[in-house]
């Protein structure tokens, strides 16, 4: 406690003018709130949350493709957390068909080792999640398996923001779960500072102390502030086992157009494992249709308490849009923790 009052002094020694600082991981914004990390900063120092959680960036169409291979009886396995995400036909939760809840890839293939029907997994989640799922497809799992990529990586995402402007951001921190994985090199090609964190209060703290000093000495370079986890080249055999069995793909997130290169295809060769080639499916594109805003949190844009819905016609138990459903989304953490 006593390194992050230090901390915390140091900040406030640095603050010069209105600083906006974007995270894109929903555990970080899950330690910010749980540590009350923003009523100890100074006022002109603003973190806001950007699309670092999973569950929350899968748009409708997603939901919408998964529900219909429900429909046509193949069994759907996916993590509870995506169960409740909104769709434009609902939710997982409320279709029909054999949808069930699993731990992770493993548990859909022991489900289709002891069964005729065709088993889908809804594959979802960041650079964090892939090389299991990739060491899983080269095992070479049954015939009657497949997968439904909702991959997404983090770099063309963070491209898109500061092309768009529409934040007024000065600086990130960088998510340490999946830097742990595919080190930092990559975020090098922005011109602007940039900080890996983990996820103690002091780590936090210490990250956006990095990037104040790194702002005001006007550099724009990516620092380590989590070197006990995260290493620049990252994870190289997880990361050869990514890029062996996936590769970049032009995908829509939620609250975001199309961003080229920023979801993850399997190659070719394991089109027999792709739901979407195997049941001939596409993922439709589906308009927004209520008053939620998750949209523009996902973009720095917003605050949960903004949303006229929050709280109210929005809970936990009764989510309208997907920042309330996961445990990394923005809405349900602060519903969680500012109350």
């Amino acid at each position: 406690m006593a390194v992050g009052k230090d901390i915390i002094k140091a900040i406030q020694e640095e603050i010069k003018s209105d600083v906006r600082i974007m995270h894109v991981c929903g555990t970080h914004e899950a330690a910010i709130a749980k540590h009350g990390i923003r009523s100890v900063l100074p006022k002109e120092l603003k973190v806001v949350m950007g699309p670092g959680c999973p569950v929350c960036i899968t748009p409708a169409g997603e939901i919408d493709c998964a529900i219909d291979l429900a429909a046509e009886g193949k069994i759907i396995t996916t993590y509870g957390d995506l169960l409740r995400v909104p769709g434009s036909k609902g939710s997982l939760e409320s279709a029909d068909g054999d949808i069930r809840i699993v731990q992770g890839i493993h548990k859909a293939v022991e489900i289709a080792k002891n069964t005729d029907k065709e088993v889908v997994f809804i594959s979802v989640g960041f650079e964090t999640t892939v090389p299991t799922v990739a060491a899983t497809i080269l095992q070479n799992p049954p015939e009657n398996f497949s997968i439904l990529s909702c991959h997404r990586v983090v770099p063309p995402a963070m491209q898109w923001l500061l092309s768009q402007g529409e934040a007024d951001l000065h600086g990130f921190i960088l998510p340490g779960h999946v830097c742990a994985v595919m080190g930092y090199d990559e975020y090098e090609q922005f011109p602007v500072p940039q900080v890996v964190a983990g996820f103690e209060a002091d780590d936090l703290l210490l990250g956006l102390y990095m990037l104040v000093k790194q702002i005001n000495n006007k550099e724009a370079k990516v620092e380590n502030a989590y070197p006990r986890a995260v290493t620049r080249e990252g994870n190289t055999k997880a990361k050869a086992l990514m890029y062996e069995v996936f590769e970049p793909c032009d995908i829509e997130w939620r609250g975001f157009p199309v961003i080229p290169d920023s979801g993850l295809a399997l190659k070719p060769e394991y089109d027999t494992y792709d739901a979407l080639k195997k049941f001939n499916k596409t993922i439709p594109h589906i308009e927004k249709r209520s008053a939620c805003i998750c949209d523009q949190l996902l973009r720095g844009l917003a605050e949960p308490t903004d949303c006229p819905l929050f709280g109210t016609a929005c809970t936990p138990r009764s989510p309208v849009g997907p920042c309330m459903v996961s445990h990394e989304g923005a809405c349900k953490i602060w519903h969680q923790y500012h109350r």
